[in-house]
């Protein structure tokens, strides 16, 4: 069963780029090929699948600057991050794309030959969505990684001696799984909540047979471990939990994050904490004013708020906070600032914009927003566990759809609401999002992604306030969760963040794609019958 995080899955990572499942994604995957070459990597061969979306939408998304930028060791946040070709070029790695047939069921699949002097590795990754990801091979061993855990390769020449690595591991070592791996080569890995001493590597390496161990970081907040008890993982269930607690929606997340994460309740909050404050940066940072040059959407905000201020606008104090600072948040995100993927990147404008622009507007202060943006992080949980947030899977509904809903809940626990009227806004917001596509003008997550991200945070204000009113919602929550997830995978493959359908098609969007690709990075140097290749120029 899948138990998401709040602080893994639904809100983060704090990140630099256009999108979470290309750039924050790819960068966790390049931290973790680092690992697996022993921090040294000379060359990269990456190939993608043309059937899926990063063929297209590599370089635009930012792929290409995540992975470039793991290979070389750095956070989803470092400010070096747009300068990505330049390092890598003095690292002196070379890299290049090969985009053919690999047989990819997913796509958002890397798949990754890595060479330094001592020798070549191989790794199949994926990008599931919101920043997540998930290892399934290496060296042709499957495996599956979601960088939640010290992961610990020990290289061995035989059975005998992944036998003889087990054996120790049940006497020696405090583990949470071990198995082993037989692909092209033998290893046994290793998962644990903390890496081994020193001395307990040596006494691995000592053992017949051994031929090398390596380590791999997580590369998720939050760890996971086999003894963890899950309270809930269904609004159904949580209701049934709360029978005779009496708890509000932002206390039953702090229960289900404490117990997920093996956490105290005061670390829950103050982890939340921390993300509302960076949160409330990126407004702060908007609202001064960005420029980037490669972006096709200047800075709109401030002029917004000009109007706003000399009240030419139609009135509606909370909705006009709301859109300025979805507004605000976007326009950060676009010029490569820090924002919190909340669930996604190409979201995070609608639910900090819709709980952060009401609680200003309503005149709340930062615990009140913290509160709700716990809320907002429990109804994530079960879109998470049972759908997707990944636009690729399942089109913008996965995105500013989820965004919606959680952003729903949000204001109703802003207002005080109940428990019952924050799922009932929730199942509403999510209701109002079916079908929506993904389809990004010219590979760059700005446009329709600022009016969907506003669409999503008005969508979310109304239905809030209908919850408030107790209108009826009808289907339930886990119902609506359950259905949102056929409807998104029923969306054509065109239609799902590749850029070859909807706006991305017209040819405006053409023209200024076009305009952009003058820019590229990358220089095509083979085009065979089913194969193109491409160099770091």
């Amino acid at each position: 069963m899948n138990y998401p995080s709040i602080f893994n899955d639904v809100l983060g990572p704090v990140m630099r780029g256009p999108s979470s499942s290309h750039c924050a994604a790819s960068l966790r995957i390049g931290r973790m090929c680092r690992d697996l070459m022993d921090g040294r990597i000379e060359s990269v061969r990456i190939e993608f699948d043309p059937n899926g979306s990063l063929a297209t939408t590599h370089e635009g998304q930012g792929s290409d600057m995540g992975l470039f930028g793991g290979f070389l060791g750095w956070e989803a946040h470092d400010e070096r991050l747009p300068d990505y070709i330049e390092a890598i070029k003095e690292a002196g790695i070379d890299i290049s794309i090969d985009i053919h047939d690999i047989g990819a069921e997913h796509p958002n699949t890397y798949k990754l030959t890595l060479t330094n002097f001592r020798e070549t590795r191989e790794m199949i990754a994926l990008s599931v969505g919101g920043g997540m990801i998930e290892v399934i091979e290496i060296d042709g061993a499957a495996v599956s990684m979601a960088g939640d855990y010290c992961e610990t390769l020990v290289y061995v020449e035989d059975t005998a001696a992944a036998d003889a690595v087990k054996k120790f591991c049940e006497t020696s070592l405090s583990t949470d799984e071990v198995e082993t791996r037989d692909g092209r080569s033998m290893f046994v890995e290793i998962k644990s909540q903390a890496f081994f001493t020193a001395s307990l590597i040596e006494e691995l390496q000592n053992i017949d047979g051994v031929q090398s161990v390596k380590q791999i970081a997580p590369v998720l907040p939050i760890r996971s471990s086999k003894t963890m008890k899950i309270p809930f993982i269904t609004a159904e269930e949580m209701l049934a939990y709360n029978e005779d607690k009496d708890l509000a929606l932002w206390e039953l997340a702090i229960h289900y994050e404490s117990a997920r994460g093996n956490i105290s309740h005061e670390e829950v909050v103050a982890k939340m904490n921390d993300l509302v404050g960076i949160m409330q940066g990126a407004v702060e940072q908007g609202l001064a004013g960005t420029e980037y040059e490669d972006r096709i959407l200047g800075c709109q905000s401030r002029n917004f708020k000009e109007q706003m201020d000399k009240q030419r606008l139609v009135g509606g104090e909370v909705l006009n906070t709301v859109i300025l600072f979805v507004s605000a948040i976007m326009e950060v995100k676009s010029s490569m600032g820090v924002i919190v993927a909340a669930p996604t990147a190409g979201a995070c404008g609608a639910l900090p914009g819709a709980c952060l622009g009401a609680a200003s507007a309503m005149g709340l202060d930062k615990e009140e927003a913290v509160k709700a943006m716990l809320a907002a992080g429990l109804i994530g949980v079960f879109i998470s566990a049972h759908a997707t947030f990944a636009a690729e899977v399942g089109g913008c509904q996965a995105e500013c759809g989820s965004g919606a809903g959680m952003a729903a809940a949000a204001i109703v626990t802003l207002a005080n609401g109940t428990l019952d009227q924050a799922i009932s806004a929730s199942s509403v917001a999510l209701q109002n999002s079916f079908g929506m596509v993904c389809d990004p003008i010219a590979n760059r997550v700005e446009a329709p992604c600022l009016g969907k991200n506003t669409m999503a945070a008005s969508n979310a204000l109304s239905c809030a306030n209908m919850a408030l009113a107790d209108y009826n919602h009808l289907i339930p929550l886990d119902e609506v969760i359950e259905a949102m997830d056929k409807v998104g995978k029923s969306i054509p493959n065109d239609l799902r963040c590749t850029g070859l359908g909807g706006l991305a098609a017209t040819k405006t969007a053409r023209e200024i794609e076009a305009g952009l690709s003058q820019h590229s990075k990358l220089i095509p140097v083979e085009s065979l019958t089913n194969t193109r290749r491409f160099k770091i120029c």
